[in-house]
């Protein structure tokens, strides 16, 4: 009776000890698909994002010279006209990104920040120039970076830099339905994201 006894003691330890090898290895198998799965999402999200605008800027350029100890000016001026195509890029590729598969958490690490191209069509109308003070390579050069300074501060003041963000955090949010859907944890800067609310709201 003993060795009944003892003998299904021995065989329900070595049942309970597979079923904790075999529900151990499931879990790593499921665990390692898991993080495959995203690994693959967040290559997938890393693209370039470009979000496009359109602006425009007229506006005179000036300028005057003295000639002869201030005896004579001799002026020159242009109507200045721009059509600018601007372009808001974030290379997804730059996405610094860790998993920590012990803990099923990904952890974003840096976010790349945005990159503002300007491409300016300048036309010049009505210009007028004197002999001792014509235009020259430095006048274009100063109206190319008046155009571009001021364009970039219509950028600035336009929802151009937030449909642009939106575009990102829409982007990520792939990442973050993906990881709750799986059980992970989603952080950035040791801050737990928990909606997509909260992916909207990361560095404003």
């Amino acid at each position: 009776m003993n060795k009944f006894i003892i003998g299904f003691i021995f065989g329900a330890f070595l049942f309970i000890a597979a079923w904790f090898v075999l529900t151990k290895k499931e879990s790593k198998e499921e665990l390692r698909e898991s993080s495959a799965l995203i690994q693959q999402q967040i290559e997938q999200v890393g693209k370039l994002i470009v979000t496009e605008g359109y602006f425009s800027q007229v506006f005179t350029f000036k300028n005057s010279q003295n000639l002869f100890l201030n005896m004579l000016r001799s002026d020159k001026k242009a109507l200045v006209v721009a059509n600018a195509k601007v372009t808001v890029e974030y290379d997804l590729r730059q996405l610094e990104t860790e998993l920590d598969i012990e803990n099923k958490t990904v952890i974003l690490k840096g976010i790349p920040e945005p990159v503002v191209n300007i491409y300016p069509d300048i036309e010049y109308y009505d210009v007028t120039q004197d002999y001792f003070n014509k235009f020259g390579a430095a006048d274009y050069n100063k109206i190319k970076n008046t155009v571009n300074a001021r364009i970039r501060e219509k950028v600035n003041q336009s929802n151009l830099m937030d449909n642009s963000r939106e575009r990102l955090m829409a982007e990520l949010a792939n990442i973050l339905v993906l990881t709750k859907s799986l059980g992970w944890t989603l952080k950035y800067e040791e801050v737990i994201i928990e909606s997509e609310k909260q992916m909207k709201d990361l560095e404003r």
